[in-house]
């Protein structure tokens, strides 16, 4: 009976606890062995990252994207419009809630391409 009880104020102290919440954390939700892509906010400022992320998109269909909506809305609108040509599923994550809010940081994630089961060959930078 006491166990029952110190369980529940527990889970409803501290809330559930999640398996690995910093990795998901830092891949807007997903776990590592799931993700195709992940790129973050510097690099999706380069020329070469639209034409990487079209590739990754046709080479893993059946995934989602997953985009920082914390980034600047060019950004955003970019890789926006890429989903929606390849008519591909995406989620704009804006991660509101967070006991602590941290700046956003060019080395923060920006994009991530990510599926429901792992990924035997992810696509390495």
């Amino acid at each position: 009976m006491a166990d029952d009880i110190q369980d529940y104020l527990k889970s409803h102290v501290f809330g559930q606890p999640q398996l690995k919440p910093d990795e998901k954390r830092s891949f807007l939700g997903n776990f590592r062995e799931r993700v195709a892509l992940a790129l973050t906010i510097k690099q999706l400022r380069t020329t070469k990252a639209e034409s990487l992320v079209r590739d990754v998109l046709k080479r893993y269909p059946g995934m989602r994207i997953y985009i920082n909506g914390r980034m600047g809305k060019t950004l955003i609108n970019r890789y926006l419009r890429v989903a929606v040509e390849l008519d591909y599923p995406f989620t704009i994550l804006a991660q509101n809630g967070l006991r602590v809010s941290q700046p956003l940081t060019e080395q923060d994630f920006g994009l991530v391409i990510a599926g429901s089961k792992k990924i035997t060959r992810p696509v390495v930078l």
